[in-house]
């Protein structure tokens, strides 16, 4: 069978845990944190960059520091994972979700600026596939109506829009380490925070609301409970992990490009029948996925059938976020549901890991061919 996915191994994690056994130290904030830190704040320019137990933590901690009240609005697109949402319901903020685009799957920046009103907060754009949103737009129309903008880059580490690293444009970006991402630890996430005026709150959340941070730098002689906040800390195993993986994001990416660009080439002869992913020019992606689109519902399940039976494992993934219970419950949509439902039940992502062979790649180029013959 070819997986899906399979989490990359480089052979340093494993020095790495091992170096963590021998110091004796396990939890957060240790070596392998701070090695790790410092590393994000390079590759990707940002001023304060923190790792969480999850992306999910750290959309949470973004929903602090843009001071969510119950009653709020926070803007984003439907289709992505709960996390993206619940971050912010969990702030008592209401969802308004507004429609995509078919090209990208990410947001539609020109329906953003009709969803605003007086109650909105944030804007929340999803860096679908590692792909940038229209980040010049939505920065612009957050200036305009003082709103603050969260990066969802969960899929997105090591891709640019305009030259600028994804997670480092709006006042707030976030990446998931889960074992399904390029990049990853297991479980595990960070925070980048782009503006300085968050830094020490954002420290101080991190660290179940103490200073415990400034202490640990000699900053004050004891430290104590300051704000709300929790338990984001990963442990330092995760940590040590994480760093070789990071060490390595350019070898990584790079070989994942390799493959995408392989599918690209071997499944463009089937368009217009077979609808293949595309990247704006202005945009550098990591490789994270490569999706395709049949013409619909029905024949994305038989092609699915189709690959399950000659042993590829091909997924789909989102469910709409407005269709669900909760989204019926939390949430709002603005204006018309024209490419959201229809273009998610098209949708259909192929293997893709470090490491794929050609092998298979062209097991899985030469069945859907196959299948569109």
């Amino acid at each position: 069978m070819i997986q899906f996915n399979i989490p990359a191994n480089l052979g340093g994690e494993i020095a790495y845990i091992k170096a963590t056994m021998q110091n004796q130290k396990y939890c957060g904030d240790g070596e392998f944190t701070k090695k790790c830190h410092a590393l994000l704040e390079s590759l990707t320019g940002t001023k304060k960059a923190l790792l969480t137990t999850s992306c999910t933590h750290a959309l949470e901690m973004t929903a602090i520091l843009c001071d969510i009240q119950a009653g709020d609005e926070v803007i984003m697109p439907s289709y992505t994972f709960v996390s993206t949402a619940n971050a912010f319901v969990l702030r008592g903020a209401k969802i308004v979700f507004v429609d995509i685009r078919p090209d990208t799957m990410n947001i539609d920046e020109t329906k953003i600026e009709q969803a605003i009103t007086s109650k909105t907060k944030a804007i929340v754009p999803v860096h679908y596939a590692g792909v940038g949103c229209d980040m010049a737009k939505i920065m612009d129309i957050a200036k305009s109506h003082n709103l603050f903008v969260v990066e969802d880059a969960a899929q997105a580490i090591g891709a640019t829009y305009n030259n600028r690293p994804l997670g480092t444009i709006g006042d707030f970006g976030t990446f998931s380490f889960h074992e399904t991402k390029n990049i990853s630890c297991g479980e595990g996430g960070a925070l980048l925070v782009n503006n300085p005026q968050f830094s020490e709150r954002a420290e101080i959340i991190r660290e179940k609301g103490t200073n415990r941070s400034r202490f640990l730098r000699g900053q004050v002689d004891k430290y104590t409970w300051c704000d709300m906040g929790s338990s984001y800390l990963p442990s330092e195993l995760n940590a040590a992990y994480l760093l070789a993986q990071l060490e390595n994001m350019q070898e990584i990416n790079q070989n994942r490009l390799e493959a995408w660009n392989y599918y690209r080439d071997k499944l463009s002869p089937l368009k217009p029948k077979l609808e293949i992913a595309e990247i704006p020019a202005n945009c550098e992606h990591p490789a994270h996925m490569f999706w395709i689109k049949p013409k619909d519902l029905d024949e994305r399940t038989k092609l699915i059938q189709f690959l399950k039976e000659r042993e590829i494992l091909a997924v789909f993934h989102y469910v709409p976020l407005h269709s669900s219970p909760a989204g019926r419950k939390f949430s709002k949509f603005s204006g018309e549901d024209l490419h959201t439902t229809k273009e998610s039940e098209r949708l259909l992502r192929l293997p893709m890991y470090y490491g794929i062979a050609k092998a298979d790649l062209d097991r899985v180029t030469g069945a859907i061919c196959e299948f569109f013959r």
